[in-house]
């Protein structure tokens, strides 16, 4: 596998909530993705979903109370917990989660990105 310069694969990426996956360890995908704005609530019953900020401030929503992340710190979302992240101004994130993973877990709509890989 080539290396991977996350900077470069950010600057390709123009679309929010559209996640891409940029390498894939066994089963798993690492993805990344830029936000901004509140996505839709959701669930993924079956798995956990780690965010990882690189740039920017994300707010992951949750029942339990909010989630705070800035750059460098990372959080993983427990399968069935409903959450919604949200992100004042564009952010960078990674996301590590199943290959067959859905974006918008339970809920779908029109965020549902299909599996791209950069």
């Amino acid at each position: 596998m080539p290396r991977v310069n996350l900077a470069e694969k950010f600057a390709l990426i123009a679309e929010h909530w559209s996640p891409r996956t940029v390498a894939t360890v066994n089963d798993y995908d690492i993805r990344l993705v830029k936000i901004q704005g509140e996505f839709v609530r959701h669930q993924h019953p079956d798995t956990d979903e780690l965010f990882l900020v690189l740039d920017g401030a994300l707010t992951i929503r949750m029942d339990a109370g909010d989630v705070v992340l800035g750059p460098g710190e990372l959080y993983v979302v427990p399968a069935g917990t409903h959450h919604q992240p949200y992100a004042e101004t564009e952010t960078s994130v990674l996301l590590f989660e199943p290959s067959d993973v859905v974006n918008t877990g339970d809920a779908g709509g029109e965020l549902t990105a299909p599996r791209v890989e950069l």
